[in-house]
C-alpha cells in the first residue's frame, strides 16, 4: 500500500473542512431541496400522488446502495481523488434532472445525482478522519461542524427548494449543484490530502449490485405497499434473497465490500442501527410537514421552506454548541436515548395538526422540539459508528454509516407513506383527509423514534461495560 498523503498547511485544514462540510452540506441538501418543489414536477412530469415519493428515493436507494462501494474505492483509490469524481457525477446528475421532460428522465437524473453523493459523502468522511483524527479535542468539533452540516442542509433545502420555485422554476433546485460541484473540483487539491492508496486491492462489485438491487427492491415493495397482492410478496422476497445474497458473499469473499468483522468494534453496530432509525424517523416528519404546510394550510412555496427555518437554526446550535458538550459527559447512550425520545415528542405533538390549523400552533412547537432531538442524538451515533473503526477502515465505516442513515431514510419514508396514504394523505383537495393522512405519517414516525431509543438503551455498552470488553480484547 502506497502512502501518498501531503497533508494541507495546519492553516488551511479548518478551511479544508468547510469544503468537507459543504459536501455534507449539498448531499443531505439534495434529498430535500426536490421537497417544496415536488407539487410543481408533479405536474409538469406526470408523477402520481403515490409514485411522487420516488422523486427522492431514486436519490436515496442508489445513494444508500452505492455508499460501502464508495467507501471501499475511497480506501483503495485516494479519499481526495474519488472525492472529486463524485462531485463530477454528481454535477452530471443534476443536469440531466434539471433538463428532464419526463417522470423516467427524471429518476435517471435523480439515480446518477445519488451515485455520485455515494462517491462523496464516505470520501469526505475519510478526509475528515485524516485532518482531524490525531486530535481528540479537534476531532469532536470538527464531528460538531460536519454532523451540524447534514440536518441542516436537509432543512436548509427545504427552504431554498421554496425560493427557487417560487421565484425561478423547479429545475433550478438542481441546476443549482453545477456551480458548487465545479467550485469543489478546482478547490479540492489545494485544501484536502491525497489519502492512501491501495491499487492492487480488489473491489466487489458483486456486493455492491446485489446490495443496490436489494435495498432498491425493499423500498419498491414497501412503497407499493399493496398487501394483497401477491407481486408486492414477490418483491419483497427477491429483496430479502438479495440481501441475503450480499452477506453470503460478504462472508465468503478475501477482500469483501464490508468485511462483516468490523461489527465486532464495540457500539459500531448500536451506532448504525440508531442512525438506520433516525433517518426513518426524522426523514418522513419534514417531508411530510412540507406537503401540510403546502397542501392543507395554502402556503407556496418560499412561505413553505422559511417556516422550517427555525428548525434549521436549532439544529445547528444544537449540533455545535450543545452535543458536543453533553456527548463528552454522558456518552453516546444516554445521548441518543434522550435525542430519540424527545424526537418522538415533537413528532406526537405534530400529529395534532388540524385542517384549519396554523404556523405557530400546530407546525413550530414540535418542530423545534423534533429538531433538538435530531441534534442531540446524530452526534453521538455517527462520531461513535466512525471512531469504533480502525483507521485502516475509515472509508468504509463512512460508508456503512451514510448508509444506515439514507437506507433508513428510504424505507422509513416508504412505510411512513403507505401508512399515510391508506389514511388519506393520497385525497388531494380534501383538506380534512390530507389531514388525517399527514398526522398518521408522524404518529408512525414517532413510533419508530420511540422503538430506536428502546433499542439504543439495549444495544449501546455502558463506559464500564465497553472497558471491560476493549481490556478483554471483544
Amino acid at each position: 500500500m502506497s502512502t501518498r498523503n501531503s497533508a494541507p498547511p495546519p492553516s488551511r485544514r479548518w478551511i479544508a473542512l468547510g469544503l468537507i462540510a459543504l459536501a455534507q452540506f449539498m448531499v443531505i441538501m439534495d434529498t430535500s431541496i426536490i421537497g417544496v418543489a415536488l407539487p410543481e414536477m408533479q405536474g409538469a412530469l406526470g408523477f402520481s400522488q403515490g409514485n411522487l415519493s420516488w422523486v427522492f428515493n431514486a436519490y436515496v436507494v442508489v445513494f444508500g446502495g452505492l455508499l460501502l462501494l464508495g467507501g471501499k474505492l475511497s480506501d483503495i483509490a485516494g479519499a481526495r481523488r474519488i472525492f472529486r469524481i463524485g462531485w463530477g457525477v454528481l454535477g452530471i446528475g443534476s443536469l440531466v434532472a434539471g433538463l428532464a421532460g419526463n417522470a423516467a428522465v427524471e429518476l435517471i437524473g435523480r439515480g446518477v445525482q445519488g451515485a455520485g453523493a455515494a462517491l462523496i459523502a464516505p470520501s469526505a468522511l475519510t478526509l475528515l478522519m485524516m485532518l482531524f483524527g490525531s486530535n481528540p479535542g479537534e476531532l469532536t468539533k470538527a464531528f460538531a461542524v460536519y454532523g451540524a452540516a447534514a440536518p441542516a442542509g436537509g432543512t436548509a433545502g427545504v427552504f431554498l427548494g421554496g425560493l427557487i420555485t417560487q421565484y425561478a422554476s423547479w429545475p433550478w433546485v438542481f441546476y443549482i449543484n453545477i456551480p458548487i460541484a465545479l467550485a469543489a473540483l478546482l478547490a479540492a487539491p489545494a485544501l484536502v490530502p491525497d489519502g492512501a492508496m491501495a491499487p492492487h486491492a480488489s473491489v466487489d462489485l458483486l456486493g455492491a449490485v446485489t446490495a443496490t438491487l436489494g435495498l432498491g427492491a425493499a423500498v419498491f415493495g414497501v412503497v407499493r405497499a399493496d398487501w394483497a397482492a401477491s407481486s408486492t410478496w414477490v418483491v419483497l422476497f427477491a429483496a430479502a434473497v438479495l440481501l441475503g445474497a450480499f452477506v453470503a458473499i460478504q462472508a465468503r469473499r478475501k477482500e469483501p465490500l464490508m468485511p462483516l468483522s468490523i461489527f465486532r468494534a464495540p457500539d459500531l453496530g448500536a451506532a448504525n442501527l440508531a442512525q438506520v432509525l433516525l433517518g426513518a424517523a426524522w426523514v418522513p416528519m419534514w417531508f411530510f410537514l412540507n406537503l401540510y404546510l403546502q397542501q392543507v394550510l395554502g402556503y407556496s412555496a418560499f412561505p413553505s421552506g422559511a417556516a422550517l427555518l427555525p428548525m434549521t437554526a436549532l439544529i445547528m446550535v444544537g449540533m455545535i454548541a450543545i452535543s458536543p458538550k453533553l456527548f463528552a459527559r454522558f456518552g453516546a447512550r444516554t445521548m441518543t436515548v434522550a435525542g430519540l425520545l424527545l424526537l418522538a415528542a415533537g413528532l406526537v405533538w405534530l400529529s395534532f395538526i388540524r385542517s384549519d390549523g396554523n404556523f405557530w400552533i400546530d407546525v413550530l412547537p414540535g418542530s423545534l422540539v423534533a429538531a433538538l432531538g435530531m441534534s442531540l442524538a446524530f452526534i453521538p451515533t455517527l462520531q461513535t459508528a466512525i471512531s469504533a473503526a480502525p483507521p485502516q477502515e475509515g472509508g468504509l465505516a463512512s460508508g456503512i454509516v451514510n448508509t444506515g442513515y439514507q437506507i433508513g431514510s428510504a424505507l422509513g419514508l416508504a412505510a411512513v407513506t403507505a401508512i399515510s396514504a391508506h389514511a388519506g394523505a393520497d385525497r388531494l383537495g380534501d383538506t380534512d383527509a390530507l389531514t388525517g393522512g399527514f398526522s398518521a405519517a408522524f404518529v408512525a414516525a414517532a413510533v419508530i423514534a420511540v422503538a430506536a431509543a428502546a433499542l439504543a438503551l439495549a444495544t449501546f455498552r455502558s463506559p464500564a461495560l465497553r472497558t471491560r470488553a476493549v481490556a478483554a480484547g471483544a
